[in-house]
């Protein structure tokens, strides 16, 4: 165990690390996010402006998250199956739209740690997340550090 720390140590990898440099490449870039509309009972999640970009729960800690890489967003909106999709060819850099923990897209995408925690029309408690590539590790470390940090009011 010690051999490979120190082998590491020597080499300089980097542990986590973004295969395809997600975290790199939107430091002071652009950061590419697609988006689906949600509007639920426990939160306006994301919102669809015509003419304008989104507002609502997610667009706000999308662009804080920004803000602190120096990166512009660059919004798209979609259906979840072609965003996810988008998601999983490279084409985007993560995915909002009021997802659960326990998302079916889970196994097409990583998921944040939970953010906040909301109550559905059932009384079910909902732990949302949002979508990034899978493997992007560095990129999601620093995206859950910041929405961790972040207090969201529902």
């Amino acid at each position: 165990m010690v051999f490979l720390f120190t082998g590491c140590l020597l080499t300089g990898c980097a542990v986590p690390a973004d295969p395809e440099g997600t975290l790199g490449n939107i430091t002071g870039g652009t950061l590419r996010v697609g988006f689906t509309e949600s509007i639920t009972e426990s939160g306006e999640w994301v919102r669809v402006v015509p003419g304008n970009d989104p507002v609502g729960i997610e667009p706000e800690l999308v662009r804080s998250f920004a803000a602190t890489r120096g990166a512009a967003v660059e919004w798209r909106s979609g259906s979840e199956q072609d965003l996810v999709s988008d998601l999983k060819h490279g084409d985007l850099d993560l995915v909002i739209g009021g997802f659960a923990e326990d998302t079916p897209w889970s196994k097409d995408a990583g998921l944040t740690r939970p953010f906040v925690e909301s109550t559905d029309e059932r009384g079910k408690t909902v732990k949302h997340v949002l979508l990034v590539p899978h493997g992007e590790n560095a990129f999601l470390l620093e995206l859950d550090r910041h929405l961790l940090g972040r207090e969201v009011t529902l």
